[in-house]
């Protein structure tokens, strides 16, 4: 029963607008975490369901469940001013993507493939259960997706396999049909490293509505 199960939401874009707007359909009790929370009275009032803002540390400590859908050069930040202490126990949904935009589009990653930010954020929660996880698909397909060829599986990735079995329980409850598991957290490497080849190949296909899936 997900009926008024608190996700605590850090970021304040499109990604976070989003799921925040998607879990709130979905009966979760949700708070996004922001620095500004005045850009975000716009969005709660258009919002249904059980929502509220507040800061990180609120929405941290908020949440039963916490998404980080910050950006990605910002999201180590955003942990500190949450408060490392605010996540022990808790299962982390990092959405975010560390891409680099210092040379334009299409971007690169801060991030080389000997690291990752998931990595980088399961070190810095190292009490948390991490799981990497919505990084692969656009906002607007990271609730209820709608794909002509079929809803793929959401890849995912982390050390903890009760906290990886409870993220794909949450997927069905947001329309996907389960997830893929990729291996431990870091994984992430490729999970992060194969955005920039999906805005590449969104770019020739002139839509962002689009997704990866294996097939066999």
């Amino acid at each position: 029963m997900t009926e008024g199960r608190k996700v605590g939401i850090l970021g304040s874009g499109t990604v976070a607008q989003r799921l925040g707007r998607g879990f709130a359909e979905h009966r979760f009790d949700v708070m996004l975490g922001t620095r500004d929370p005045k850009k975000l009275e716009e969005w709660k009032a258009a919002s249904h369901g059980k929502v509220s803002v507040g800061s990180f540390a609120a929405a941290a400590a908020h949440g039963e469940i916490v998404v980080l859908a910050t950006a990605g050069s910002g999201t180590e930040a955003a942990l500190d001013l949450a408060g490392p202490e605010h996540f022990i126990g808790k299962l982390v949904l990092d959405a975010s993507n560390p891409l680099d935009f210092s040379h334009g589009m299409p971007p690169g990653l801060l991030y080389g493939t000997s690291d990752s930010l998931g990595e980088r954020v399961q070190r810095k929660l190292s009490h948390a259960r991490v799981v990497k996880c919505f990084n692969t698909v656009s906002h607007a397909q990271m609730v209820d997706p709608h794909f002509r060829e079929g809803i793929p599986l959401m890849m995912i990735c982390g050390d903890d396999p009760g906290a990886k079995a409870e993220t794909e329980k949450i997927l069905r409850e947001l329309g996907w049909p389960g997830a893929l598991d990729v291996g431990g957290i870091d994984a992430a490497r490729w999970l992060e490293a194969l955005v920039p080849l999906w805005v590449r190949v969104g770019g020739r296909l002139e839509t962002y509505e689009h997704a990866f899936r294996a097939v066999r």
